[in-house]
């Protein structure tokens, strides 16, 4: 019972996120005015704003105009549904639900968006960093801290070490190709993640995050021939990889356990 709850809490902030994901990007207000069609502007009935069963309802269609809804807005419902149960089932209701719930909803925010737009807007990524920092000072035990004051410290080496791993990859990687190889909205990404999960599992997800990219980017340019691909995506994806298996991880390589 207590996992449905958090299934439908989960898609509930789902629904609230894909309002994120949509309005950012145009410097729309995610508070007013209320859901509504883009197409015919006609306000979106209760009733028709039930996550993941309205779509379903609906055959992903707008119940006046007819227009196709985009997949991705119940693609985001039942991601972020289905990630609140996981963190539940692995964290149960504590600081690291509370903390990893929060980074996750602004990674699924920041994934989407970049994918769409190549951009992490910084209300996520800023905002997300303070957030974080303010969050970990409160509860120290997100980090495993004993007081509010290591917490803090321990969060902002987290920054430090998520956005200064990835500005230095940047930085190097544009003397060799002499072109911009990582974007800012990237560097301030990584501070963001790294201020939820602290420098060890900050630096475990800039190496992890390669491995997600190649594999993608391989595919894209067998497929596409493309060469530019957002990175923020990689970069979410393993940053909820250290959320889960991170400490197993890290205990196998540095204790042989």
């Amino acid at each position: 019972m207590d996992k449905i709850l958090i299934f439908i809490s989960g898609a509930i902030v789902g629904s609230f996120l894909n309002v994120c994901i949509y309005r950012l990007p145009k410097g729309e207000s995610i508070v007013s005015p209320g859901s509504h069609c883009p197409k015919c502007r006609r306000p979106i009935f209760w009733y028709d704003n039930v996550p993941i069963l309205s779509y379903v309802i609906l055959k992903g269609r707008c119940r006046f105009c007819k227009i196709p809804i985009s997949p991705g807005y119940i693609i985001v419902e039942v991601i972020t549904a289905s990630l609140a149960v996981a963190l539940f089932t692995a964290f149960v209701l504590g600081p690291k639900f509370a903390a990893y719930s929060l980074l996750s909803a602004g990674l699924i925010v920041a994934t989407f968006v970049d994918l769409e737009i190549r951009e992490i807007p910084d209300e996520i990524s800023l905002g997300g960093l303070v957030v974080g920092l303010v969050f970990v000072a409160i509860l120290p035990g997100t980090l495993g801290a004993a007081s509010w004051s290591r917490a803090l410290i321990g969060s902002a080496l987290g920054a430090f070490a998520g956005g200064g791993s990835i500005y230095l990859m940047g930085f190097f990687g544009e003397m060799v190709f002499k072109k911009e190889a990582m974007g800012g909205g990237d560097v301030k990404l990584m501070a963001m993640i790294g201020a939820f999960l602290g420098w060890k599992l900050a630096l475990l997800t800039f190496f992890i995050a390669p491995l997600f990219g190649s594999i993608a980017g391989l595919i894209l340019k067998v497929k596409d021939g493309r060469d530019i691909m957002p990175y923020g995506p990689y970069l979410s994806l393993a940053a909820v990889t250290s959320i889960f298996w991170g400490d197993k991880v890290l205990r196998m390589l540095f204790y042989g356990m």
